[in-house]
């Protein structure tokens, strides 16, 4: 009913020059005093207040930056601190302007005209006194790296681009990469992984989310400034190898080839190892923007440690069945739906035979469910969404142990035991009920349950057997642990 997940390895790995990370002809750092001043962007439609961070004493005309912010950040008061505060100390103004919300939401996110925000920022940091407007440059990071290659397509007097832990491929693609990669690490059963495709390849409920499959390709063909790339070779989330690769096909399309790339040893996304952003990484970053042009196309273009990708980051396969979440959801709801039916139908129909009796005597006919169909109806209900909830539960569980690169088998093999065996106990409760009444119905030749009863009997029936087959979809009933 659903693709399988085979994740195509990554053969050519990416060849790194040189183990140093620093960057060649790179001017010696000088640290000046900072500055902190706070101005107003009109963006269309809605105002953004901006920080910036200016050298005191520095030689001008300086160097500007605009940070563009990824998913984790949005506040100019505390996004970037370290870039920010290591960048201006060196010589260089820096803008972190808020992120605009009133456009922006887990549903809809307009990467196009996310970069004319940003652009505004960029105009009011060319004005500003004492910079340079020719060497203003973007600082992008994560889910900014798929906003800065629009803005640098758009305006090319844009001095420079920084990709720090760039995507590269579309969202719904990275989202794939990552949550196979967490997976992993967690050491869950390999019948787990055919969530993802199911999960990531079909259109999520309640619509919107169609920036999940936005192409940063045809922008970045058309990039032409200095580009500076920088990974963490800590991060499991990001394709490190293929969106170096994908970056440097792209950008030599454009006739770009002042592309420089750096991988810092055990860096994770945020570019931190162990809470603290390295200073190989602020120092590098300050020399590259101070040297342009010169340090734009100096060797060796790609440098620091060796990174390792296992597996490509490509297309999701499209469920075939169950491809949209809406109808996912509604199956699931009707189903819950069909199980609880029956406690108002068995209280009804106990209503309906005492007023009978009241008006027509003794000899009104009582139906009952032949015995232990009740018992047996109620522990298939119960098996049916006890699974659905230990399903969740477990998946749950084992994305927070991935998100925190944790290992616990209780939960990751213990738990999946779990789900299984609720499973197969909530099958064998359905056969048993099914057979049950298959032997009432031999013994009296008819159902005695009456209309009501028959309703809340097949409710559980066709309730639970939706639920078992979702569960299937899901993998609960595959072979093997």
């Amino acid at each position: 009913m659903g693709p399988q997940w085979d994740p195509i390895p990554l053969t050519d790995p990416l060849v790194v020059e040189n183990p140093s990370t620093a960057i060649t002809n790179a001017p010696p750092l000088k640290s000046y005093p900072v500055e902190v001043e706070r101005v107003t962007v009109q963006l269309d439609g809605t105002t953004v207040q901006a920080k910036i961070s200016v050298p005191v004493g520095a030689p001008e005309p300086m160097p500007g930056v605009v940070f563009v912010h990824g998913a984790g950040t949005g506040s100019s008061e505390t996004a970037f601190s370290d870039q920010t505060a290591a960048m201006a100390a060196a010589g260089i103004v820096t803008m972190v302007p808020d992120k605009r919300l009133d456009t922006y939401s887990a549903r809809h996110r307009d990467y196009v005209a996310m970069a004319a925000d940003y652009e505004r920022s960029v105009q009011v940091l060319r004005k500003h006194a004492g910079v340079d407007p020719t060497r203003v440059g973007v600082y992008a990071e994560s889910e900014g790296a798929w906003i800065a290659p629009v803005m640098a397509a758009k305006d090319k007097n844009l001095g420079f681009v920084v990709l720090a832990s760039a995507p590269v491929v579309p969202p719904r693609e990275q989202a794939a990469f990552a949550a196979d990669n967490y997976l992993r690490n967690t050491n869950v059963p390999h019948g787990v992984f055919r969530a993802i495709p199911r999960a990531v390849g079909m259109a999520l409920p309640g619509g919107g989310f169609e920036y999940a499959d936005f192409d940063v390709t045809p922008w970045q063909r058309q990039m032409t400034q200095p580009i500076l790339m920088v990974y963490g070779t800590g991060d499991a989330s990001m394709p490190i190898v293929q969106g170096a690769e994908q970056l440097l096909r792209d950008t030599a399309i454009a006739g770009d080839g002042d592309v420089t790339i750096r991988y810092y040893a055990g860096a994770n996304h945020g570019m931190k190892i162990d809470d603290v952003m390295p200073t190989s990484f602020l120092d590098d970053l300050s020399g590259w923007v101070l040297g342009l042009p010169a340090t734009a196309g100096a060797v060796p273009h790609i440098a620091g440690d060796q990174p390792t990708q296992e597996f490509l980051a490509a297309p999701v396969p499209e469920p075939s069945w169950l491809r949209n979440g809406d109808v996912v959801i509604a199956t699931v709801l009707v189903a819950g739906v069909l199980l609880v039916l029956p406690l108002v139908l068995v209280p009804t129909a106990r209503v309906v035979e005492a007023v009978r009796r009241r008006r027509g005597g003794a000899d009104v006919v009582v139906h009952r469910f032949p015995r232990g169909v009740a018992v047996r109806m109620v522990l298939c209900a119960l098996g049916a969404l006890l699974t659905v909830a230990a399903l969740v539960w477990y998946l749950v569980s084992i994305a927070k142990l991935a998100l925190d690169y944790a290992h616990n088998d209780w939960v990751v093999k213990g738990g999946w035991v779990l789900v299984r065996l609720l499973g197969i106990a909530a099958v064998a409760a359905g056969v048993l009920l099914l057979q049950r009444e298959r032997e009432a119905l031999a013994a009296a030749g008819r159902s005695a349950q009456g209309v009501l009863r028959a309703v809340a009997f097949w409710s559980v029936v066709v309730g639970s057997s939706v639920l078992l087959v979702v569960l299937a979809y899901w993998g609960v009933f595959q072979l093997g642990i």
